[in-house]
């Protein structure tokens, strides 16, 4: 399968799965567009074009044209200058290696990752919490984000890839729209009454599961799983954390019970306050789920030797 055609799948991947919709990814691509048609032909030059079919600034080839031919790809969570070398150390072993797959970004995607966070506002809006309420703190927390992001040398596994050849991508909210979507489906199936079913749901998925082993299992920080659960948001996608003065505009909106990979001191200190029930499922294991989909999406267009490492195991559902 070429390179171009992953990438074009697992953007795809992300639109289907996107909480705003195909409606809403299309209005988003639409205002981007306008943004550089309005531009002069200077800042033209110096803007990412990609940006005006790919929503998700997260989600980019870091290295490599799209024409190369890819058989076997070395999928991790954090692909970094190690795991860069790593795939070079297994060419040189004999081992074919046609791309280095990362979940988290790296490069130019790592440094524009609170592009991305704007989607929060309409999973938020999803949820009952006032727009104008939801743009001020994302936007907030967007500035906050950027800055945390500028000091960072960001592009140093992209540099690596470079100069040993090897070509080099990363997919980031594609694969958390997945997972959001497919545990949004199996609670909205399921309707789980209190946090205790919750819990045992999230047990019977096998990246959960095994996640226990690694003493990384699903986890109750707020609240006690004899509660009821009431309304429950899933909070998957969204490139990180959102603004920790939500949780209040939450509870008002009618939610009890949120499920998320990870949550900050902070942010859990505001969901307490809040008396919000808060799950974490768990940071790999959750982007675990979210690779796994998308690779089933390749794997139904063309077989592809998978190589794990850095965090990834493979699970097969189709």
């Amino acid at each position: 399968m070429k390179l171009k055609k992953i990438y074009d799948l697992a953007v795809k991947c992300g639109k289907f799965s996107d909480p705003r919709g195909a409606e809403g990814v299309e209005k988003e691509l639409i205002r981007v567009r306008k943004k550089y048609d309005d531009m002069t032909e200077k800042k033209k030059l110096l803007f990412d074009k990609e940006s005006l079919v790919n929503p998700f600034s997260d989600t980019r080839i870091l290295y490599g044209t799209g024409e190369e031919d890819v058989k076997t790809i070395l999928v991790g969570v954090d692909m970094e200058v190690g795991e860069v070398v790593l795939a070079d150390r297994l060419r040189e072993k004999g081992k074919r290696i046609d791309l280095v797959l990362s979940h988290h970004p790296e490069g130019k995607a790592l440094a524009a990752l609170s592009d991305v966070m704007k989607l929060q506002t309409d999973v938020l809006l999803k949820y009952g919490v006032p727009v104008n309420v939801s743009e001020a703190l994302m936007e907030e927390r967007m500035q906050e984000v950027k800055r945390c992001f500028l000091p960072i040398n960001h592009n140093r596994a992209v540099d690596a890839a470079k100069i040993l050849d090897i070509p080099f991508m990363c997919v980031h909210t594609p694969t958390d729209n997945l997972v959001q979507k497919f545990l949004n489906n199996i609670f909205n199936e399921k309707k789980p009454e209190f946090v205790s079913e919750i819990i045992d749901i999230l047990n019977d998925i096998p990246e959960y599961r095994q996640a226990i082993s690694l003493n990384a299992g699903v986890c109750v920080i707020s609240g006690t799983d004899g509660r009821r659960c009431g309304k429950i948001m899933v909070d998957m996608t969204g490139g990180t954390e959102g603004s920790k003065k939500i949780f209040e505009n939450l509870k008002n909106s009618g939610v009890s019970t949120i499920v998320c990979m990870h949550l900050s001191e902070e942010h859990l200190k505001e969901a307490k306050s809040n008396h919000l029930n808060v799950i974490v499922a768990g940071h790999i294991s959750s982007d675990n789920i979210g690779i796994n989909l998308l690779i089933d999406e390749l794997d139904a267009v063309e077989d592809l030797n998978i190589i794990e490492c850095s965090g990834f195991t493979r699970v097969k559902r189709l």
